[in-house]
C-alpha cells in the first residue's frame, strides 16, 4: 500500500501538470496568434534538442521544435513568440553557456527596423554557425602535431635544428633579451605619447610631397642643371683633382708659416686692432677726409702751372690777421683768461684803438661783443680791410679803376 508520502504527491503532481498545461494554453491564445515559425539550416546541431531554447539577446523568446539531419547538414525548426520582430537578415547561432549545460539557438541581431523576418522562413547555411566541438579542438591539435612530428616538418631534423638554434641563441641571453622587450616597449610609448608630433610630420611629408609634384618641371629643370654641373665636374676632375692638391698643399705651408711666425701674427693682429679702433673712434674724421680729399686733389689739379712747373697758389692762411693776433688767439680758447699774456691783451688795446681786424677772441679779451665792427681810421682802400678772395681794385697808374683777382680762380680768368 502507498504510504501518506505518496498519497500527498499525487495530487502535487496533477496539480502541478495542469497549471503548467493552462499556462502553455493561455501563452498561445492570449491573442489568438499562433507563434511564428523559422527554419535553420546548420552544418552541426550538438548538443541542441527538441525544447531547447531560442533566444534574442540572451532572452528566451521561444523553443526548437524539431531537429532534422538532411544529408551533410542539419534543418532546426523553431518557433518563438510573434510579438518579437527578427530582422529579416538575421542569423542563427548556435551558443553553448558551458562545457556541460544545454546549448540554446541565438537570433542575432536584435530588431532596430527595417524589414522582418517573415513567417516560416528559412535561415541558410551561410548565415548560420554552430560552436567548434572538443574533438574538432583536439583533431586540430592532433594534426598540427602530426605536421611537426617526424613525418612532417621534423622528418629532416629541420624543427628540431630549429629549437636546438634558438635554445642556443637564448640561452644566457635572457637579460639582454627583457631590455630588449623593455626598450621596445619604452620606444612603443614614445611613439604613442608623440603620436601627434609624428602625425604631424607625415602631414607636412605630405604637404612637401605634393608641392614637389606640383613643380615637377622645375624639379626636372634642377636635375638636369644639377646633371650637366656634375657632367662638367666630371669633365674637370683632373683639374679639380690638381687644384686640390696644390690647395693641400697652400695649406700646409700657410700651417708652416702661421705656427712659426704665430708671435709676430699675434702683435700684428693686436696693432690691427688699435688701428680698426682709432678708425672706429675717428671715423667722423675720416668721414670729413674722404668729402675734403676729391676737392683738395681737383684744386691741386688746377693750381698746378706746367709752363713754370709749379703750384700758382696765394698763401692768405691768417687772411686779414697777423701772426700774433692768431697765436694770442689760440692762448685765449686754451688757457683761463689769468694766465693769458699781458702783451695779448696790450696787442687786443692796440688793434682796437687803430681800428684794426680783430679775432673774436681778442674782443672777449676787451670784453666786446663778438663780430662787432672795428672803430678807427683805417681807409677804406686798406688791402687788410678786404675779404680774403675779394677783388682788390687795381692801383694802377692814372687810377683807371681796373680789379685784379689774385686768386687762383682770377689768375686763370685773367684781367676782366
Amino acid at each position: 500500500m502507498p504510504g501518506p508520502m505518496q498519497r500527498w504527491r499525487r495530487p502535487v503532481a496533477v496539480g502541478t501538470t495542469l497549471l503548467v498545461a493552462v499556462a502553455a494554453g493561455a501563452v498561445v491564445l492570449r491573442d489568438g496568434t499562433p507563434p511564428r515559425r523559422v527554419v535553420a539550416h546548420f552544418d552541426r546541431a550538438v548538443g541542441v534538442y527538441p525544447g531547447s531554447d531560442v533566444r534574442v539577446l540572451g532572452v528566451r523568446v521561444g523553443e526548437v521544435v524539431a531537429v532534422t539531419p538532411q544529408g551533410r547538414t542539419v534543418q532546426v525548426t523553431m518557433s518563438y513568440d510573434p510579438e518579437i520582430t527578427v530582422p529579416a537578415d538575421a542569423q542563427a547561432l548556435i551558443v553553448p553557456p558551458s562545457v556541460v549545460s544545454d546549448r540554446y539557438v541565438q537570433l542575432t541581431p536584435a530588431y532596430a527596423g527595417g524589414a522582418a523576418l517573415a513567417d516560416r522562413a528559412e535561415i541558410p547555411l551561410e548565415r548560420t554557425a554552430a560552436p567548434m566541438e572538443i574533438d574538432d579542438i583536439y583533431q586540430a591539435l592532433d594534426d598540427f602535431n602530426r605536421t611537426l612530428g617526424p613525418e612532417g616538418a621534423n622528418r629532416d631534423g629541420a624543427l628540431s635544428d630549429l629549437v636546438a638554434t634558438g635554445r642556443a641563441n637564448l640561452e644566457g641571453n635572457g637579460q639582454n633579451l627583457h631590455d630588449t622587450l623593455d626598450g621596445l616597449s619604452r620606444a612603443l610609448a614614445t611613439l604613442s605619447d608623440g603620436r601627434q608630433d609624428l602625425f604631424g610630420s607625415v602631414a607636412n611629408l605630405q604637404r612637401f610631397t605634393t608641392a614637389l609634384a606640383r613643380s615637377d618641371r622645375e624639379v626636372r629643370a634642377f636635375n638636369q642643371q644639377l646633371a650637366d654641373v656634375a657632367e662638367q665636374l666630371a669633365g674637370e676632375r683632373d683639374e679639380l683633382a690638381a687644384a686640390l692638391r696644390n690647395l693641400s698643399t697652400a695649406l700646409a705651408d700657410v700651417t708652416t708659416f702661421v705656427r712659426q711666425n704665430r708671435d709676430a701674427l699675434t702683435s700684428n693682429v693686436a696693432a690691427l686692432a688699435d688701428i680698426t679702433g682709432i678708425l672706429v673712434r675717428q671715423q667722423q674724421a675720416v668721414i670729413d677726409i674722404l668729402d675734403v680729399a676729391p676737392l683738395a686733389l681737383s684744386n691741386l689739379n688746377l693750381a698746378y702751372n706746367p709752363r713754370s712747373g709749379t703750384l700758382d697758389t696765394r698763401d692768405n692762411v691768417m687772411g686779414p690777421y697777423d701772426p700774433a693776433g692768431f697765436a694770442c688767439s689760440l692762448m685765449v680758447d686754451q688757457l683761463p683768461a689769468a694766465q693769458v699774456p699781458a702783451k695779448c691783451k696790450a696787442l687786443a688795446q692796440t688793434l682796437h684803438s687803430r681800428g684794426l681786424p680783430m679775432t673774436d677772441q681778442l674782443r672777449k679779451l676787451l670784453k666786446l661783443p663778438p663780430g662787432a665792427p672795428a672803430s678807427g681810421g683805417s681807409s677804406p682802400g686798406d688791402p687788410l680791410l678786404h675779404s680774403p678772395g675779394a677783388p682788390i681794385p687795381n692801383q694802377a697808374p692814372g687810377g683807371s679803376g681796373i680789379t685784379s683777382d689774385p686768386t687762383l680762380g682770377g689768375i686763370l680768368r685773367g684781367v676782366s
